[in-house]
């Protein structure tokens, strides 16, 4: 039977003291999302007045519902698309503790980055984020200043973990190895002129999407009206003006608070905002192609001082190799093209250090996100990634910038502003301390892969597949049929794109997806 292996998750104290036993929270309602439960609460949501509506359902927007949920306030929070359809599904799957913010000076978003690392880390969604090591190697290309500037950089970035009080249990220290250990652990690398590597560890997510829908469940779970497919078409003061995407028909919210959290899309709702969109890619390699690595590697881009190309091997056996930094100009598309340069670059930093060049056919496939930054001087790569809170003339409030380590503190400042912008009653956030859906507060049983991308809910996945064999047929790599079927009864799929490309990511390979497509499809009509 598929999934034979299986593993028991670490226990870990400090996550889940909210008490999430899976499908209900501490909320009260149930955490499931499904096409019946977005009918009747889009019904709901034409019939009475909201506190909080928020646009947009990324990881900032579904944090903010989340945030403004758990105060007691009443939430509708729409998506023209799906929930992560936009940029939050598009990262480099990194929670960070801003070492680069370091670099440059930014001294407060870097603590910022390391305190929400350790928050997520620690508290909210350990079953989902955790401790990566990284390896850069010390190549001709990096002096031995530079590696010295770097070492001491990693080394500050720990004093920031300290700082932040995340355990060095969950996250380890900085350390020089020699050649011979950087090779043991990234076989490819070129040997030659090799004098050894720097050893870093940071936090990474396992699926930045899967991470957006557990925030988005748990904020059903408090009450929010999570509805997809609603497109916002005008923001006003006291709503907006809004389509079902799914019938074509006209729908009119009413708010006494409205939060737009689209991201890169924020001006097409608030032409008051100014944005330059940069475009970060990725290439994924297939399995075969870093074989036995089990390591990230930070590799220095030539000619710059403070940007890596990040290499960071899957769980399902392929490599994510990103990111660019791209000036985007003109409309902003929902899904971002990636161009033949961007894949070039990509191949020539990464082949910069492994003795077997990687060519372009051993790419399976690319993925590009946009980031929202505000306007600036210079090039997008250099502009801050700080968050900020804006209010328009007519009262909105918009989130925008960031990272998607920080989403959960851009969704608190963008709820304390619409909260004292409209005087609602509600207290302080609680979200620091409210454990995501699926996070464990001790041993999970069940097959290493549905625990590490479900965490306690992976032995509710695992039954399906027990009580229907059909569902425990294997529709991707380390993908089963079961995967599917929950994630249109509890996760909130309302058609096969989103459990392709969202709920289990087989589509980031498109031989996989058009493999995987027919068995997506039969879930959806069954």
């Amino acid at each position: 039977m598929p999934y034979a292996r299986r593993r028991r998750a670490r226990s870990r104290p400090e996550s889940n003291r909210s008490g999430y036993n899976g499908l209900s929270s501490p909320g009260g309602h149930s955490t499931s999302l499904n096409a019946a439960r977005r009918e009747r609460e889009l019904a709901e949501v034409a019939e009475t007045t909201v506190d909080v509506l928020v646009v947009g359902l990324g990881a900032t927007g579904a944090g903010a519902a989340l945030d403004a949920a758990a105060r007691g306030l009443s939430v509708a929070a729409i998506d023209a698309n799906d929930l992560a359809f936009g940029t939050s599904r598009w990262s480099s799957k990194m929670i960070h503790g801003g070492l680069r913010y370091l670099a440059r000076g930014q001294v407060g978003v870097a603590a910022e980055s390391a305190a929400e690392r350790g928050v997520l880390l620690a508290r909210t969604a350990p079953h989902l984020v955790r401790a990566q090591p990284y390896l850069l190697p010390l190549t001709p290309q990096v002096s031995r200043r530079s590696a010295a500037a770097l070492m001491a950089g990693y080394r500050l970035g720990d004093a920031m973990r300290a700082a932040a009080r995340t355990p060095r249990r969950l996250l380890p220290g900085p350390s020089r190895l020699d050649a011979a250990h950087a090779l043991r652990l990234v076989p490819g690398l070129a040997p030659d002129d090799l004098r050894g590597a720097l050893l870093s560890w940071d936090g990474r997510v396992v699926d930045d999407a899967r991470l957006v829908v557990a925030i988005a469940r748990t904020a059903a779970g408090y009450g929010a009206r999570v509805l997809t497919r609603c497109r916002a078409t005008e923001l006003r003061a006291d709503g907006a003006v809004a389509r079902d995407e799914l019938s074509g028909e006209p729908l009119t919210i009413r708010a006494r608070a409205v939060i737009n959290a689209t991201g890169v899309w924020a001006a097409t709702l608030d032409p008051s905002i100014s944005l330059r969109p940069s475009r970060g890619t990725h290439l994924v390699l297939g399995p075969e192609t870093l074989p036995h690595s089990r390591i990230g590697m930070h590799v220095p881009i030539p000619g710059e001082r403070d940007r890596f190309v990040l290499v960071l091997p899957q769980p399902d056996g392929r490599v994510h190799v990103g990111l660019t930094d791209e000036p985007v100009e003109g409309p902003v598309p929902d899904v971002a093209e990636v161009p033949e340069s961007d894949v070039a670059f990509l191949l020539d930093v990464l082949n910069s250090v492994l003795a077997e060049p990687v060519g372009r056919s051993q790419v399976a496939g690319t993925y590009a996100g946009l980031r929202p930054l505000l306007a600036g001087d210079g090039r997008t790569a250099d502009l801050s990634r700080r968050h900020a809170v804006l209010t328009s003339p007519e009262g909105i409030v918009t989130v925008i910038g960031g990272k998607l380590t920080t989403y959960r503190r851009m969704a608190e400042d963008a709820v304390d502003r619409a909260v004292a912008l409209r005087s609602l009653q509600a207290g302080p956030s609680p979200t620091a301390r409210l454990s995501l859906v699926g996070a464990a507060s001790g041993a999970v049983q069940g097959p290493w892969r549905l625990v590490e991308r479900y965490g306690a809910e992976a032995p509710a996945v695992q039954a399906l597949a027990e009580a229907d064999p059909a569902l425990a047929e294997p529709v991707g790599p380390g993908v089963i049929a079961a995967e599917f079927a929950w994630g249109a009864r509890h996760e909130g799929a309302l058609d096969a794109a989103d459990l392709l490309d969202r709920r289990t990511r087989v589509g980031l390979v498109p031989a996989d997806r058009e493999a995987a497509l027919p068995a997506a499809v039969a879930v959806m009509s069954g």
